[in-house]
């Protein structure tokens, strides 16, 4: 009887099983070989934390050699192969970033593909004027001065926030934010813009409809509150304040304050003297009616919510009692008298 050639002999079947086996081993082996790099922590020590940039641009190979440099990750040409097994070879993004000796080849990468980057605390004192953010931000090396102050004050830069001003002053509101190596000074600045907005609505909708008429503009609000803000540090003194130049404003008087004063001269030592108050400027209200010229800094949340909701009151005048608190008076005659109690005496 002829041998069907579709038959198998058993010694084919035995090789064709042990070859079967052999690729399985051999696969199963190359499986854990590369599983065992992805989650095996790099030569760091476990205890010791390294900080390091990601250069915009870079690609994978750059961002491996920045990684083996700082004992992150080994030099093997698996962290290539693992890249592009989780498919984001191509989706790492710059930035600060902050690893860790216990942290595996996949959780770096994982973080680099979220873009987990540092993120840095920086607080704007409220009250604080353009020049004086300025000197926050470029002594933290997160803007350069000049640039900052420039596009500020770029009426085409300006033009897309919608304020009717050739100055951000008064808008970059007063706040800690968290910043990132790498932003430009144009994502900064719409970013303390934004949450101006932010918080202007947030006012806006939870105090106006209860709110008197104040009878100014958007930015006449912002103009009065940054006075206002410069004026008292009391939480509690702020709508009565508000009150005080709302009345003034109402009459036609004066607003008479020295912030906006000291605002408008070039070089002040810290010393206002009667000269200063008759030297002319669009910020000197002992010599304009109204409103000076624009924002003397940056108003917080109290000051902007005490121009919406100012205190009840006919107070005209008040002094500083020098302890950080005010006197108020209703006349003039009220007001000297506590001008002298509390200033010339």
């Amino acid at each position: 009887m002829n041998q069907n050639p579709q038959e198998m002999r058993p010694g084919n079947r035995y090789w064709l099983l042990i070859g079967a086996l052999g690729f399985l081993f051999l696969f199963f082996a190359i499986f854990l070989w590369f599983r065992s790099y992805g989650d095996t922590p790099g030569p760091l020590d476990a205890d010791t934390s390294v900080e390091l940039l990601v250069p915009s641009g870079a690609g994978l190979g750059q961002i491996e050699q920045i990684l083996v440099s700082k004992k992150i990750i080994r030099d093997d040409l698996r962290f290539r192969l693992l890249a592009r097994s989780m498919d984001v070879a191509h989706r790492l993004r710059a930035g600060e970033y902050r690893f860790n000796g216990e942290m595996t080849p996949r959780q770096v990468l994982s973080k680099l593909a979220k873009g987990d980057i540092l993120h840095h605390p920086v607080t704007i004192p409220e009250g604080s004027n353009l020049y004086q953010i300025g000197d926050i931000l470029s002594k933290e090396g997160w803007v350069e001065k000049e640039t900052f102050l420039r596009l500020s004050r770029d009426p085409d830069f300006i033009t897309q926030f919608s304020i009717p001003a050739t100055s951000l002053e008064g808008y970059l509101f007063p706040d800690t934010y968290h910043l990132f190596q790498g932003q430009s000074a144009e994502e900064i600045i719409v970013m303390m813009v934004d949450r101006f907005r932010q918080v202007q609505r947030e006012l806006i909708n939870s105090l106006l409809p209860d709110s008197p008429n104040p009878g100014l503009t958007s930015h006449q609000q912002v103009i009065l509150a940054s006075i206002i803000e410069k004026e008292t540090g009391l939480p509690e003194e702020r709508a009565k304040i508000a009150s005080v130049f709302f009345n003034r404003l109402k009459r036609k008087m004066r607003l008479q304050t020295d912030p906006t004063v000291i605002y408008g001269l070039k070089n002040f030592d810290g010393n206002l003297t009667r000269k200063d108050l008759r030297t002319p400027s669009p910020y000197n209200t002992y010599m304009i009616k109204g409103l000076p010229a624009g924002p003397i800094c940056s108003p917080g949340r109290a000051a902007l919510a005490a121009v919406l909701q100012p205190e009840k009151g006919s107070f005209l005048y008040f002094v500083s009692r020098n302890d950080g608190s005010h006197y108020f008076s209703k006349t003039l005659t009220e007001h000297n008298r506590a001008v002298y109690r509390f200033q010339r005496k």
